[in-house]
Parts: structure tokens; sequence; C-alpha cells
């Protein structure tokens, strides 16, 4: 459950971003209190024109010339409102877009485990929804919540400096306005929350569903995805109606009793000017500067509501910048004078955040020779994906140590070692973005170099459909890569992990999705290229436990077999089990869901 503060403790957070705009915020404020102030002025015009001019015997010339200072009021409080606007957009864009930059920054230094436990809807919501609003509410609501309170109390001041008999029937209408605020404050705070998290929540569906689109359609669940959605979509309509009727019945109170005491005033104030004890003048601009202050009055609510709203706005965003990267590099980074890319795991040890006391690797003590290919298998379960995790420390071990050269990786720069270590997983993940792009995502260098290299990657990776595209390997693949095939989103992320050139390459069955014939291209192309790049490989068939040197047993989260294939496969059983499950022929699941899709359109037709 979110922890919960107080208002201003929770705005105040929001102090240093705000610094550095502080005087422009400011000169907005003062624009818009005196705007506020030219409103206020005009009553007293009214006041003097009323009895002065407009008594007997006044001079007619003088309602031109209070025309024109009402007239010059009114110029003079336009062009403070414009000015306020000038001050403040530019500024408020500005702490908007670095807050926005540095959550994004945040989000990539967090760690695997705490992306595992938060919805990417939330946290897209928190980078956009939720600032947007802070960005607002900075400009606008935040300063005219301090003027419309300024205004209010400058008015009732004025106000009882006419008649503090009216002033008093007005200010007894702002009791209960009060007692009612500090509830509806309460109970709109909550529903505000349970709003934007219910949004968040609602993004994440959405973005799953869209991912995921081929697997609906191919299973057609397409109408049970809808329904959930729409019940997703009817909480957040609930909760939307509950905040609208709180605000509602807010807007009721700050309206109706101002009103309410502006007609018992009006009864009062004419028996005062009947019995002598109140000018015309007085009473006419008394409820004129009723007026001005009954606006505010009546707006309060919606100030209040986005204050509100803002509150949990930082809350939420706050809630992800508070989150500790727990897997940082320490004061004086170390790295081998001549690295050679010896992986060494001494009793490694490793279990989830959420279940410290069920490590699914126990004690793990296995040593890959520089340059060696060493291939790990074991029945689904056993720990394999998430081993190969902690060599560039995606988690880190929770008992004993990983080593490169001798270096515990704990003892590198964190980006000093995803650098020397390069990883392709099974589930390829491709961004929006070219061929090119995506597998020159690890490199640096010249152009030249980066050229060459993503030349040879695609060779090696049997990728050279990607010079068939309609621009080459500058076309855009789309989001994730799903206007390819399974087949060649996997050959684009082998091809990036080789690109990098890396001292220690993990792979995660990087060739499950590659036909028979692609796939012995490939183990190839590879023999080459990893004679001196160490290897350490996860497999899921025998042909691609022929491409390792060495093949390492894992079995319920423990190595218990180190060897070649002949020798394991002559001296252990459970070995010869795993080897006997494993599946002798790569699939392109991507195709055939399509496939699938296309068939049963073809049956609907």
């Amino acid at each position: 459950m979110a922890k919960q503060s107080s208002f201003f403790s929770s705005i105040s957070r929001l102090y240093p971003h705000v610094r550095p705009i502080l005087p422009r915020l400011v000169m907005g404020l003062l624009c818009a209190l005196l705007a506020s102030v030219m409103a206020l002025a005009i009553p007293q015009v009214l006041r003097v024109l009323v009895n002065e001019s407009l008594a007997p015997g006044g001079s007619p010339d003088a309602v031109w010339g209070a025309s024109l200072v009402v007239l010059g009021l009114g110029i003079a409080e336009a062009g403070l409102v414009a000015l306020r606007r000038q001050f403040v957009i530019n500024p408020a864009t500005t702490v908007e877009t670095r807050m926005r930059v540095s959550l994004y920054g945040h989000l990539q230094d967090l760690t695997v485990s705490f992306h595992d436990r938060w919805g990417s809807g939330q946290l897209l919501s928190r980078a956009m929804t939720d600032l947007n609003f802070l960005r607002r509410w900075m400009a606008f609501g935040a300063i005219m919540l301090v003027v419309t309170t300024l205004t209010v109390v400058i008015g009732v001041a004025v106000m009882f400096s006419m008649s503090w008999q009216l002033a008093l029937i007005f200010l007894a209408a702002a009791v209960p306005i009060m007692v009612y605020g500090f509830r509806f404050r309460t109970r709109f705070s909550k529903v505000a929350r349970r709003s934007q998290d219910q949004a968040g929540d609602l993004a994440t569906t959405v973005e799953e569903s869209v991912h995921g689109i081929r697997v609906l359609k191919a299973f057609g669940r397409s109408r049970e995805a809808l329904e959930n959605f729409n019940e997703q979509a009817e909480e957040l309509r609930q909760t939307e109606i509950a905040k609208a009727k709180h605000l509602a019945t807010f807007s009721l109170v700050v309206t109706l009793l101002p009103e309410l005491a502006l007609g018992a005033g009006l009864v009062v104030g004419i028996l005062l000017v009947s019995s002598g004890q109140l000018s015309i003048g007085s009473l006419v601009a008394f409820f004129a500067t009723a007026a001005v202050v009954a606006a505010p009055v009546e707006f309060c609510g919606m100030l209040l509501a986005m204050a509100l709203t803002a509150k949990s706005a930082v809350d939420r965003h706050f809630e992800v910048m508070d989150a500790e990267n727990t897997i940082t590099g320490p004061d004086r980074p170390r790295r081998p004078a001549e690295l050679k890319g010896a992986l060494s795991f001494r009793n490694a040890t490793f279990a989830f955040e959420d279940a410290p006391d069920k490590p699914i690797l126990k004690d793990i003590t296995l040593d890959i020779r520089p340059g060696e290919t060493m291939a790990l298998i074991g029945i689904t379960g056993s720990g394999k994906s998430a081993l190969l995790q902690l060599v560039p420390r995606l988690y880190d071990v929770t008992g004993g140590s990983i080593l490169i050269d001798g270096v515990d990786v704990r003892e590198f720069d964190v980006e000093d070692l995803r650098t020397l270590v390069a990883v392709a997983f099974e589930d390829t993940t491709l961004f929006s973005s070219s061929v090119r792009d995506n597998v020159l995502l690890g490199t640096a260098g010249q152009d030249k170099d980066r050229d060459a290299a993503l030349e040879e990657a695609l060779d090696v990776a049997q990728a050279h459909f990607a010079y068939s595209l309609p621009d080459g390997v500058d076309t855009l693949i789309g989001e994730e890569g799903l206007s390819l095939s399974g087949g060649q989103r996997q050959r684009i992320a082998l091809a990036r992990a080789i690109a990098a050139k890396p001292a220690v390459l993990v792979l995660d069955d990087p060739l499950s999705a590659l036909d028979v014939n692609t796939e012995e291209l490939v183990e190839g192309r590879l023999r080459h290229v990893l004679a001196d790049t160490t290897t350490l490989i996860v497999a899921h068939r025998p042909s691609t436990v022929a491409l390792a040197d060495r093949v390492a047993l894992l079995e319920e989260g423990r190595i218990t077999a180190v060897g070649t294939h002949a020798e394991l496969l002559a001296k252990n059983s459970h070995y010869r089990y795993v080897i006997a499950s494993l599946d002798p022929e790569p699939r392109d699941l991507d195709s055939e869901l399509s496939a699938l899709e296309d068939h049963s359109e073809e049956i609907s037709r």
C-alpha cells in the first residue's frame, strides 16, 4: 500500500526541480495577483461614480472619466493575465521535460527485479500522464490557488471596510465551506489516487494486448481480452464518476452558500441604506466586490481537486524515483590489465527478492576457460536462464561470487562489465528502429569499424535477409520487430550480441527459432567467430550441445556434472534423460501462428 503523506510534504519534494524557475513562477504569481487587484479596484470606481458623479448635481463628464478608468483597469487585467502565461508556460514545460528525462534515466538504472514487479503501463502513466498534469498544475493550478486565496482575503478585507455587518454575513458562509472542504480533501485524495493507479493498469492491459495481438488472434481469445478490458475500463469509469460526484457536491456547497449569503446581505444592505448607515454607492461596490470574490470561491473546488491530484501525481512519481538501484559499481572499479575472458562461478547462489528462502541456484561452482564454449543443459525450471543473467549482473548473486579473469564481477563498473559481456536471449527484444541500429546497439567506434562489424555480424547470424528489405539494413522493423518472423528476429538479436565483440558471450538458446539448414550454417560460422570468445550457451537441442567444447548439467539448481558430450552421455543417466527430452527439430513459432491465423481466416470465409 502506498505510504500516506501530507500535502505539503509531498509537494515540497518538487522544490529541487522548481528552484531554477522559481523567479519566473514568482513573476507569474505577481502578475496574476495584480490582475486580481485590478478586478477588485473596479467596484471602488463604481462606488465613487454612484456616490459622487451620479448624485444630484454631479457632473455628467465624470461618467466618461469613470468608464475610461474601468476600461483601463480591464485592459490592464487582461494584459497581466497574458503576461502571467508568458512567464510560467515555458519554464513549466522545461521542468516537465527534465523530470521525464530523469525518470527515464532512473528506469534505465533500476534492476531487472524492479521491472519484474512493475507493469509497463504504470510506468508509462507516471512518465506521461502524471508529469503532464504536474506541468499544468505548476503553470496554472498552484499559482491560481495562491491568487484565489489572496483575492478572497483582500476582497473580504475590502468588504469589511465598506460594511462590517454585510461582511460578517458573507464570512459566515465560509465556516461550513471550510468544514466540508476538510472532508472533501480526505475523500477526494483517495479516489484520485485510485483513479491514477487504475489508469496505469489499463495502460498495461492495452500494451500487453497490442504486443500479444497475434497470440490473441491465433487462439481466438480477442473477445475474452475485450471483456477483461471492458471490466477494467468500467472500474475506472466508476472511479471517475465517484471523483465527479465528490467535486460536484463540493462545488454545490461553495456555490450555494455564498449565493445565500449574498441574498441575505442584499436584504440587510437595503435596510442599512434606508436607515442611512450605508450609502448606495457603498452597497453597489460591496456587491460588485462580492461578485469578484464569489467567482474564486466557486473556482476553488476545481483548484483544490487539481492540487490533490497533483499530490497523488508527485507521490506516484517519487515511488519510482525512490526505488533503490541495488546493482551498482564500486567507488574504485577494477579491470584486468590483460583481458582473457575466463569465467568462474564460486559457490554462486541466487534467490528472487520475493522468495529469499527458496534459492533457485545453489552453490554453483563452474570454470569456463578463456575461449571455451560451455553448453548449459537441464530440464525446464532448473535455473539455466537465471544463471546466465547473473553474469552481466542483470541480477546479483545472493551468495558466493562470479569472476571474470579472477575479478569479482561486482568489482567492475557496471557499464564496463556489460561491455565485456554480451547477451542474446531466447525471447528476442528488438526496438522500433532500423536493422542497423538494432545490430549495432552494443558497439562503439568509428563509422567504418561499425559498418564492418555490422556486415560480419549479419553474415555470422545468417541474417542476409536484412539486405533484401525495402531499405536494406536501414529498414525500420517496427515495434519489437513484429514485422519479422521469429527466426529473423532471433538472427538479428544474435547478430547484435556478436557485433558487440565481447570477451564473454552469454547465449540463451539463440537458435531455437531457426530451421535446420539455417541453424547448421549459423553454427558453422559461430565456431569460427567464437574461437577466441568465452561462451556460455543454454542448449535446448542436441545440435546446440554439439557446438560446445564441454557441457554442464544443471539439476535442481545445482551443477551435478561437467564434461564433454560423449563423456556425460556415457556416464550420466540424468544427462541421457535430458538429452532425450530436448527438441530435435527447431520451430519458428511466429510463422506457425501466422499460418494458423491465415488458415482460420480462410475457414471463416
